[in-house]
């Protein structure tokens, strides 16, 4: 596969991990007996935004390598697995 294809899986994977990663560590304002006058008392106190997307990049990217190390070293094939087709009648 190409870096593109990489790149692509990549970004794909990277907001798959965000979105596991985001509820973790949050108390929201009710939690906290701090709810701030015109905000939703369930919206997080300290959502820890940064930190999150740090830790989402790190993750994301071991995730991607360890999937091109399979890919390219020929552990993980796409006839590996069952298709309704022939991927070989295709080209």
């Amino acid at each position: 596969m190409g870096v593109g294809t990489y790149i692509a899986i990549y970004f794909i994977v990277w907001w798959v991990v965000i979105f596991a990663v985001l509820p973790f560590g949050v108390r929201s304002q009710h939690e906290d007996g701090t709810v701030i006058d015109g905000t939703e008392p369930g919206a997080p106190q300290r959502p820890l935004l940064l930190r999150k997307a740090l830790v989402t990049t790190v993750v994301a990217a071991v995730i991607v390598l360890l999937f091109a190390w399979l890919v390219e070293t020929e552990r993980l094939r796409l006839d590996m697995f069952p298709m309704p087709f022939n991927l070989y009648e295709l080209k």
